[in-house]
């Protein structure tokens, strides 16, 4: 399996592009998939210059609605006429909002019927090519990440607290997983929970945020202790899996986590790649 970051907050190549969203790539022998088509058509651009073709994706797997991880669709929708697009039922009848920096719009508008086909819809899971699953996470063991106070919806009945109801989780494999998380927004731990409890297989590595903002002054969110015990609950109830994160993930949140799982994280970034057996 190849993985490779097409779009997100940071990089390290001046040549490539960087935005505040997520898209990433993923190649195996049988299909080609994208998580995420980021915030704009950036990661199209970038992907030229990483020498990947567009053209080929078999799938794009969308996290959730928020305009970060879908907003660069349309533009998808241009360049590759094949590829089926997988996500949540909730994704596009509905609208976000945040209230971080004042409130503002951060979903898309986008009519399906203009794409007759190419549009699968989930509600609760799917499997595609008996190895790629598709699912929301159900369990309500732990907390959820406190950034999401921030996050509202309107499913027609004016601004609520959003729930999280067009997040799906996507994982490859049939014996050892690769789980994408989106932005994990229904909380790292509960989406771990989750796949166990579908599939109580090993997770060898999980890639995407944790949306754990770095608290500022007029924002806090998950202190030093929390993130702490979060870190130790990882390292101990899986000691075998890789996280590979960015993103909604912070700085100071990814080197505290860092210094105690040490290898077992690594943070990733625009023109990030990673091969796996």
């Amino acid at each position: 399996m190849r993985i490779v970051v097409l779009s997100d907050n940071r990089k390290m190549d001046e040549s490539l592009e960087s935005e505040h969203g997520l898209s990433i790539y993923v190649e195996t022998a049988q299909y080609k998939c994208l998580l995420d088509t980021g915030a704009s058509d950036i990661f199209i651009r970038n992907a030229e210059k990483l020498g990947i073709d567009l053209l080929d994706i078999d799938y794009v797997f969308i996290s959730h609605g928020h305009a970060d991880h879908i907003g660069g669709l349309p533009a998808f929708l241009e360049l590759n006429s094949k590829a089926k697009i997988v996500l949540s039922s909730q994704a596009l009848n509905q609208q976000f909002f945040s209230k971080r920096l004042g409130l503002h719009e951060i979903g898309i508008s986008l009519d399906v019927n203009q794409y007759p086909g190419r549009f699968v819809l989930v509600d609760s899971e799917s499997v595609f090519e008996n190895d790629i699953r598709v699912f929301s996470s159900t369990s309500e063991a732990f907390p959820r990440p406190k950034g999401n106070r921030a996050l509202f919806k309107d499913a027609g009945n004016d601004l609520e607290h959003d729930d999280f109801d067009h997040e799906l989780i996507v994982y490859f494999g049939s014996d050892e997983l690769l789980v994408f998380i989106g932005c994990g927004h229904k909380g790292l731990f509960n989406i771990l929970e989750t796949v166990k409890e579908k599939t109580n297989k090993r997770v060898r590595s999980v890639i995407g945020g944790f949306h754990m903002l770095d608290s500022t002054a007029l924002q806090q969110y998950e202190s030093k202790e929390e993130i702490e015990a979060i870190a130790e609950i990882l390292k101990r109830d899986y000691p075998h899996t890789d996280f590979i994160t960015g993103h909604c993930t912070g700085d100071g949140a990814y080197k505290q986590i860092k210094s105690i799982l040490g290898d077992k994280l690594i943070q990733f970034y625009t023109g990030f790649e990673k091969k796996t057996n």
